[in-house]
């Protein structure tokens, strides 16, 4: 009988969301010992429609905690103990530190969801929808210092299509994160995979999005406005605008291939069945669906409630 001699890697694993429940159960098919999990405490005014890292790894017996802060001489004191090969961030939304990615005797890796060096910083699938990109993916690189700077390990990349929303792009950059961590994980546990710089001059860093920030300007072009929709639709806080001096969130578009123009921009022009938003560049955007009142309209019940005519909005 032959005895395998292969070492059972360990890791401790920074996890959130779907991303984050996803690669965990990557590492635990193929037989990572997670000595522990860190994860966020959900936060009570968020909308958590995404899966409990957490959870998960109680299901597995893995113990779970929440520091404020791993980055605390205190916190790093209790990884030093648990003498992990292996360091991975999968979602998590803190930094961390020279001095915790040290701890770490086979390297600290995380998973970005971008084709990096692109789409560095928060929230890349949203900056990608919103600057109008066609592709994303999923990146597993090496920790650094700088935020997604180092060494690529692997990358998987998805289309994003011309109506595509946040929410669809999204799940697919989990597929793509769990495609390239498994495929990748056996070389990482080995120590064969061979990883490359990234070339930074050539990719772009993006900041946090606020509520705020889903403001729509109808005097930008037809296309900046579906991409923004697009981009904040719900589940997150959504692309929003006045109407009639009432709030009113805009959740899906539709970019006609009709290139018919006007001279009115910022306001709607509405027929019986149909609600047209006239915007800056000359170009025309179907409204298929808003929330107003707290109750979602599609839009033949927009085009109802409006009445047949000019409608100023924003």
């Amino acid at each position: 009988m032959t005895v395998s001699n292969t070492k059972i890697r360990t890791a401790v694993v920074f996890a959130y969301h779907n991303v984050g429940y996803r690669c965990l159960q990557v590492l635990l098919a193929q037989g990572v010992d997670v000595k522990l999990v860190v994860t966020h405490r959900d936060n009570p005014v968020e909308n958590i429609w995404f899966e409990s890292v957490g959870q998960l790894a109680r299901l597995h017996n893995i113990p779970v905690v929440t520091p404020d802060d791993p980055n605390t001489a205190e916190f790093q004191l209790q990884l030093a103990a648990l003498q992990p090969d292996f360091l991975f961030s999968f979602y998590y939304r803190m930094m961390l530190k020279p001095a915790l990615l040290a701890l770490a005797t086979e390297g600290a890796f995380n998973m970005h969801g971008s084709l990096l060096p692109q789409y560095r910083g928060r929230v890349p699938v949203n900056w990608a929808i919103i600057k109008g990109a066609k592709e994303t993916g999923a990146t597993l690189h090496e920790m650094v210092e700088k935020p997604d700077a180092g060494r690529i390990a692997d990358q998987c990349a998805v289309p994003i299509l011309p109506n595509d929303n946040a929410l669809e792009v999204f799940n697919k950059v989990t597929v793509a994160a769990e495609i390239a961590l498994n495929r990748t994980l056996p070389g990482l546990l080995d120590g064969s995979v061979v990883l490359r710089a990234q070339n930074l001059a050539a990719g772009s860093y993006y900041g946090g999005r606020k509520p705020e920030d889903g403001v729509i300007n109808w005097h930008e072009s037809a296309q900046n406005i579906h991409n923004l929709v697009r981009a904040v639709a719900p589940p997150y806080p959504g692309a929003t605008t006045t109407l009639n001096d009432q709030p009113i969130i805009i959740t899906r578009t539709f970019m006609s291939p009709a290139k018919l123009t006007h001279q009115n921009p910022g306001h709607l022009n509405v027929s019986e069945s149909r609600v047209i938003a006239l915007c800056g560049d000359g170009r025309m955007l179907r409204i298929l669906e808003a929330q107003w009142d707290g109750q979602l309209h599609n839009e033949v019940m927009l085009a109802a409630r409006l009445g047949a005519g000019l409608h100023p909005i924003g």
